[in-house]
C-alpha cells in the first residue's frame, strides 16, 4: 500500500470495531429466541416462520419508533443500559394496543464513532426488552457516521412487527357508551417529553448526578431514565382471557387528549376523573418545578397512566384483576360517553400536581 493512500479507518469507520460489537452482541440476541425464530444474525436478513408460531390465518402489524431526546441524558450520563428497553418499549407497545403479539424486532444505531462497549450495552437493553415482550431480536444495523454524528452521540431507531388472527384486531366495532375506562399506571416519564424534562432540569440547576428531588435515593439522571413499562404480556393475557377488552390506547406524545381519540369510534368520548390518576412524584416535580399548567401537562406526559383500556363494563373488574396479577397497576378512571361533535376527551376533577 502506498505511503498515501487512505483507509475507511483514517476517515472514521472502524469496521474491525463494528465486527468486535457483533461478536460481542452474538449471545444477547440468542437469548431472545422464541417459537418461529432462532435469533441467529450475521446474515443478511432475518427469518420468522409464522406457521411454526402457531398461526393459521395472522395479520401482520408493524411500527416503529425512537426514544427522542432522552438519548441525549444517557449519552451526557453514560446510563446505557436501558435506553434499550425504551426502544423496544415504544413498539411493542404500539402493537399490543392493536391485539397483535409482537414476533420480531429490529434495531438501528447510528453514531458519530463507534464503541464497542457502549453498543453492546445498549444492545443488552434492547434484548431484555424483547425478551420480557416476547419477541425476537432478528436483526439490526450499526451506522458508524462521522461528520454527521459528532464523538460519543448517537441515535436510536426501532422496528417491530406483530401478528394477530383475522378477526381478533382492536379497536372493536362494538365500543358503545357506559364502556369502563381502565388507566394502567405507568413506571415514569416512559419516552417522550423528554425536551421538555430537559428545560425543566437546566432550570432548576441541578446536575444529573444530584440526587433526585422526587426520588433521593437515586441520582437525577439515573431516575429520568427509568425504562419505558411493556404492556405486551399482561395486555394480552387480559384480552385473551376475559374477551372484554374493547380497545388499547398507548399514551404517548400527546397524552390523553391525542391518543384515547385514535381508538373511538365518530360520536363517542370518554369523560376522565383526573383526580384517580395515579400522578407519579415526577410529574409532580416537573410541573411545580417547571410551572407547567395541568392542559400542558396532559399533553406532553402520560402524567402516571401508560395504557389505556376501553372494557366492558361488567367485566372491568375482570380485566383490572388479570392486569393485577401480571404485575400492573390499574385504576378505574371513568366511562365511554356520547359526545356528539364536541370534544372526545373530558375531564372532572384536578390533577395532584
Amino acid at each position: 500500500m502506498a505511503k498515501d493512500s487512505l483507509t475507511y479507518a483514517q476517515s472514521g469507520v472502524d469496521i474491525d470495531a463494528g465486527n468486535r460489537l457483533v461478536q460481542m452482541i452474538k449471545p444477547l440476541v440468542k437469548a431472545t429466541a422464541r417459537r418461529g425464530a432462532d435469533a441467529e444474525i450475521g446474515g443478511f436478513g432475518g427469518l420468522f416462520d409464522l406457521k411454526r408460531a402457531g398461526f393459521s390465518d395472522p395479520i401482520l402489524v408493524a411500527a416503529t419508533d425512537g426514544v427522542g431526546t432522552k438519548v441525549k441524558i444517557a449519552i451526557d450520563t453514560g446510563l446505557h443500559g436501558t435506553i434499550g428497553i425504551d426502544l423496544v418499549a415504544m413498539s411493542v407497545n404500539d402493537l399490543v394496543v392493536q391485539g397483535a403479539e409482537p414476533l420480531f424486532f429490529l434495531d438501528y444505531f447510528a453514531c458519530g464513532k463507534l464503541e464497542p462497549e457502549t453498543g453492546a450495552a445498549i444492545v443488552a437493553g434492547v434484548a431484555k426488552g424483547c425478551s420480557q415482550s416476547g419477541c425476537a431480536l432478528i436483526g439490526g444495523e450499526t451506522a458508524e457516521m462521522p461528520g454527521l454524528y459528532a464523538a460519543g452521540d448517537y441515535d436510536l431507531a426501532g422496528f417491530a412487527v406483530g401478528a394477530a388472527e383475522r378477526g381478533t384486531l382492536l379497536p372493536r366495532n362494538d365500543i358503545r357508551p357506559g364502556d369502563a375506562v381502565l388507566g394502567i399506571a405507568s413506571s415514569g416519564v416512559h419516552s417522550n417529553g423528554f425536551s421538555l424534562v430537559r428545560r425543566v432540569v437546566e432550570k432548576s440547576g441541578l446536575k444529573w448526578d444530584a440526587p433526585a428531588p422526587f426520588d433521593p435515593a437515586r441520582k437525577l439522571g439515573e431516575a429520568v431514565l427509568t425504562p419505558t413499562r411493556l404492556y405486551v404480556k399482561s395486555c394480552l393475557a387480559a384480552i385473551r382471557e376475559t374477551k372484554a377488552v374493547k380497545a388499547l390506547a398507548h399514551i404517548t406524545g400527546g397524552g390523553f387528549p391525542d391518543n384515547i381519540p385514535r381508538v373511538l369510534p365518530d360520536g363517542l368520548g370518554v369523560t376522565i376523573d383526573l383526580s384517580r390518576v395515579p400522578v407519579l412524584p415526577v410529574f409532580q416535580w416537573l410541573a411545580r418545578t417547571g410551572n407547567i399548567a395541568e392542559s400542558e401537562m396532559l399533553r406532553t406526559f402520560n402524567c402516571g397512566v401508560g395504557m389505556i383500556a376501553l372494557v366492558e363494563a361488567n367485566k372491568a373488574d375482570a380485566v383490572a384483576a388479570i392486569l393485577q396479577r401480571e404485575g400492573d397497576t390499574v385504576v378505574r378512571l371513568g366511562e365511554v360517553i356520547a359526545a356528539g361533535d364536541g370534544a372526545q376527551v373530558t375531564y372532572t376533577g384536578r390533577l395532584d400536581i
